[in-house]
């Protein structure tokens, strides 16, 4: 019994000394955190609810061929908030599904260049309230009647009329020499207009079937063709329609819709065998992703959600929601089982949820009757989006200087969080890793008189609950005086200009620079 006892006495005093030192290192650690090189640790608040219009983030609201521009100041009465509020102010880009014909009504001549023509009037009110625009362009006239121009078929291509009662939804085939003829022209004007990421948000970039969701393309008369030459004309039709995009539109993202059919002249059915090769060419090209049917559980399955979770983190995902909740789409048939008839809030959780499982960069405010059902049934998961959706970037340490010696060197700590499910695609090729962290040097008025770029720090990495931290070596070369520390996600491409909004609750100047703590320069 003795015997026993010492050797749990001795058993105790290991454990004790083992905690001891393991205490000594912890403390060790932490203090050498707070004095990281002799430099003051500042700790930015987090903005957790505040809306920030982010490129390639957010919310994206719709607007219609037929819309004027009044159509940005839309509100909604919001019962949680017991008041009425504007859409746009929750949005980060508009959306525009048109067609060919609307934007380029006969030869050489486009709307964009008319301030009085309808979607003149759209574009411009957009651009007044700050929201970059995106672009869905049908040729497909079945459903919709004359998508494509009527000079295009005057000059020879080649069409499909699905329906003689209705003569004017005619469908142009898309490997017609004179149809990609024209097309072409019209693309490289409209590129030479909207390949501006001032002005434009995204590109959705291939148009082609029904709708212009890229299933349901015809290349000949169903009648009488028996489908040997399919598979070889998607993959020419897609190459060429990307080739000419990816050409044209160089500092705008373009998307694609990735259905399991792609291009197929079918809308549904089992996955393509060539699906996924086709998606991967667009990509390869610089293409990311949107996908029209979130929400409904018979049209986005497992292949759907295979594809995007390959994808996840490498290439963004816009998602469109699929049910019309007030159309005459039957979506209490959903297989899923949850949704109730007159309760479109029960389709709006299902796509809520099928977007944070896709870790989606933007959500749509959909049709007037969609978006009304967001704000006024379903508010809080517009707010829970805002929060937790898309990227929300911001430091929550840096490790400052608070006196230097002109011509000085020092290193700056700094950590990053990103507390959104989706991320920040600055590795897409139109925005080629253009996005950093930078430093700047701020006088009393709040005027920058040096930037220091952290070419190491890359906010494509950044992803939920895992924090990344650099350690930059800089050297400052300003004259003697009291300065501000402050930092910014600039642009590159654009004198190193803030860029991206950072999520905290600090001072920020007019041109977007959180300012963090004085500095000293001797």
């Amino acid at each position: 019994m003795k015997r026993k006892n010492y050797k749990t006495v001795l058993k105790l005093i290991l454990m004790t000394c083992v905690f001891l030192q393991s205490f000594a290192c912890s403390s060790n650690g932490l203090e050498d955190e707070i004095n990281k090189n002799n430099n003051t640790l500042v700790k930015p608040k987090y903005n957790r609810n505040s809306v920030f219009r982010n490129p390639l983030n957010g919310w994206v609201m719709y607007g219609g061929r037929t819309d004027n521009a009044s159509y940005w100041d839309t509100e909604y009465y919001v019962p949680d908030l017991g008041k009425k509020v504007k859409v746009s102010d929750y949005a980060s880009a508009c959306y525009v599904r048109t067609s060919w014909a609307s934007l380029n009504p006969s030869d050489g001549v486009y709307a964009w260049d008319d301030p009085n023509s309808q979607i003149g009037k759209l574009i411009k009110g957009a651009e007044e309230r700050g929201l970059p625009i995106a672009f869905r362009i049908v040729v497909d006239g079945r459903d919709q009647g004359m998508n494509t121009p009527q000079f295009v078929f005057d000059a020879g291509a080649k069409y499909y009329l699905e329906n003689a009662s209705f003569p004017t939804r005619i469908t142009p085939i898309p490997q017609d020499p004179i149809f990609q003829q024209y097309y072409t022209k019209f693309i490289e004007a409209f590129a030479a207009k909207f390949n501006d990421p001032d002005r434009t948000s995204f590109i959705d970039a291939y148009g082609l079937g029904k709708w212009g969701e890229a299933h349901n393309v015809i290349y000949e008369d169903p009648n009488t063709s028996n489908g040997s030459n399919t598979e070889t004309l998607k993959e020419q039709v897609l190459n060429w329609v990307t080739d000419l995009y990816a050409r044209t539109f160089t500092k705008v993202p373009l998307v694609i819709n990735y259905h399991r059919v792609i291009g197929h002249p079918t809308s549904w059915g089992a996955a393509n065998p060539n699906s996924d090769k086709l998606l991967t060419m667009a990509i390869n090209k610089g293409y990311s992703l949107r996908q029209d049917a979130f929400g409904m559980t018979d049209y986005y399955q497992t292949w759907e959600k295979q594809f995007a979770k390959t994808w996840n983190f490498k290439r963004p995902i816009i998602m469109e929601g699929g049910w019309i909740t007030t159309g005459t789409h039957r979506y209490w048939t959903d297989s899923s089982g949850k949704y109730r008839e007159g309760h479109p809030e029960d389709v709006r959780d299902g796509e809520f949820d099928a977007s944070a499982e896709a870790h989606v960069n933007m959500m749509d405010f959909r049709a007037g009757g969609e978006t009304r059902s967001w704000f006024e049934n379903s508010f809080n998961l517009v707010q829970r989006f805002v929060s937790e959706g898309g990227y929300r970037l911001y430091p929550d340490r840096i490790y400052l200087p608070e006196k230097l010696n002109k011509g000085a060197q020092t290193i700056i700590t700094h950590r990053w969080r990103n507390m959104g499910w989706g991320y920040c695609p600055n590795n897409i090729p139109q925005w080629n890793f253009k996005y950093k962290v930078a430093f700047a040097l701020l006088d009393a008025d709040n005027k920058v008189q040096q930037v220091f770029v952290d070419r190491d720090s890359e906010p494509s990495n950044w992803l939920k609950d895992n924090p990344i931290s650099y350690d930059f070596t800089t050297t400052v070369d300003v004259p003697a005086g009291t300065y501000s520390w402050a930092v910014a996600i600039v642009d590159t491409t654009r004198e190193n200009q803030p860029g991206i909004k950072i999520a905290v609750n600090e001072d920020i100047t007019a041109e977007g620079w959180v300012k963090l703590l004085n500095v000293e320069i001797q």
